[in-house]
């Protein structure tokens, strides 16, 4: 879907709901309210949302700023290379685009959106080269658009950040739940990507089909836009051996905390060997099993554990940590200030929805319906609006957990919901436009299956969890 399309869908949506809120509010004498209501969300979004997000995302884009410094990207895209061979049997191992593709996933799954969109626009670039038929989305392509649009998450920053905001006792605790769901995922998306390439309605058709003319045009085309993205190489000095040890003490510390919270019988009795008292584990966790336990356990190591060991191994690679931390977090301002008129937009037209009456009507509707198959009514305005906008599903999200609590079950499925879900049609606009891809073939399908397996996921692991 091209993205004047969304841009139109979603002009056309926002002003439905205000359309819809004003009239409704008129008949049900509710228009006090509403522009009451609709100022103090205003208010609110600058306020009380954006600019404490800031902070939060200062620290953040600083913290991931030192993992691209440190080369961590690249171990990981190491890491990832074995399988990345299989997930496209049609590129060369040696070829350009795996590699671009590798660590634009790695970053991905680091957080490091700024730097994850020029490695995936490189890689589109380097798989272009590959194409046969200019114009036409290749399995490769459609492949990793599956992947980009549910990449697997390790920790949802964003979502932390906003239930912060809101007064969250545990915001961390969406992060096992939203890996596990982008795990999820990211399989069925995957497996989609691979099924729906073999189906005769997107299977590829011989490249002489074309007419000479539609050949000539989509070459001349995709030969202007195949230019590879420029991304700075990063080739930091070796760690020492005096650093490896350091980062292996670092490691057994944490894994000592870990089987404190998860595993606190055995870690009582190793502790009593060398006549130490281990302090108790948190009441959150009680008397769960050990499953649950070193899930709730690696949601509170997770942040403090990137917190730390992001710089300590940047600084054994010798980057100048706390100047390459703040260039990072320089970033946070001009985000926010990006940002603002967005969740303005669309905060104030759901409360003018909800004061109006509207989603309380829509939930009373809905909700039987919705509860019998299990999906909370309140997440159906996010669930839809999350292929289209990243922004307005985030004032959709910051109103929810606004309204009901940081702290509530649903709260925290719409936060995993947001952790673990892309913006399918903006990333295949983006992606598939910077190489002048018209057919797209099945990659819509897939990133869309993949968003509702991930929510899907999200609910069913949230309860098991969570609830």
């Amino acid at each position: 879907m091209p993205l004047h399309i969304i841009t139109a869908v979603l002009n056309y949506i926002w002003l439905a709901f205000l359309l819809i809120a004003v009239i409704v509010g008129g008949f049900s004498g509710t228009l006090p309210a509403l522009t009451k209501g609709a100022f103090e969300t205003a208010e609110m979004a600058v306020m009380k949302i954006a600019l404490p997000l800031v902070g939060i995302m200062a620290i953040w884009l600083g913290i991931m700023r030192l993992a691209e410094r440190a080369g961590l990207v690249k171990l990981i895209a190491r890491a990832l290379a074995p399988v990345m061979r299989r997930l496209f049997p049609d590129v060369p191992p040696d070829h350009p685009a795996m590699g671009s593709m590798v660590m634009n996933i790695a970053a991905n799954m680091l957080g490091l959106g700024n730097a994850a969109t020029p490695l995936g626009l490189r890689a589109m670039a380097d798989l272009e080269t590959l194409n046969r038929q200019p114009g036409v989305a290749t399995n490769a392509m459609c492949t990793f658009l599956a992947i980009n649009t549910a990449s697997i998450q390790l920790v949802p920053t964003t979502a932390i950040g906003l239930l912060a905001i809101a007064g969250s006792k545990n915001p961390t605790a969406i992060v096992p739940t939203a890996f596990l769901a982008t795990c999820c995922a990211l399989s069925c998306g995957v497996l989609s990507a691979k099924i729906l390439e073999k189906l005769p309605m997107f299977r590829l058709a011989p490249p002489s089909g074309a007419t000479s003319s539609d050949r000539e045009r989509d070459e001349t085309t995709a030969s202007q836009v195949a230019t590879p993205v420029e991304v700075e190489k990063i080739d930091p000095p070796p760690v020492t051996f005096f650093g490896k040890c350091l980062l292996c003490v670092f490691g057994l510390c944490f894994a000592a905390m870990f089987m404190m919270l998860a595993f606190p019988a055995a870690a009582s009795a190793a502790g009593s060997i060398f006549g130490l008292t281990l302090p108790a584990s948190p009441p959150e966790l009680g008397d769960k099993g050990p499953v649950i336990r070193s899930l709730f356990a690696i949601s509170i190591l997770a942040v403090p554990f990137l917190l730390s060991f992001f710089p300590l191994y940047a600084a054994l690679r010798g980057v100048k940590v706390y100047e390459q931390f703040v260039e990072g977090a320089r970033e946070a301002f001009a985000v926010a200030q990006r940002i603002i008129p967005f969740l303005v937009a669309m905060l104030v037209s759901i409360s003018m929805l909800r004061h109006a009456g509207v989603i309380d009507a829509m939930t009373r509707v809905l909700g039987p319906a919705l509860a019998w198959i299990g999906f909370p009514a309140d997440l159906l305005p996010m669930v839809l609006m999350r292929p289209l906008s990243g922004s307005a599903t985030q004032g959709i999200f910051v109103e929810l957990i606004n309204r009901i609590g940081p702290d509530n079950l649903i709260s925290q499925m719409a936060a995993t919901i947001y952790g673990s879900t892309e913006t399918t049609f903006y990333v295949l606009a983006v992606y598939f436009g910077a190489v002048a891809i018209r057919q797209t073939r099945h990659a819509v399908i897939a990133g869309l299956i993949a968003d509702t397996t991930a929510v899907i996921a999200s609910i069913a692991i949230c309860r098991a969890v969570l609830g």
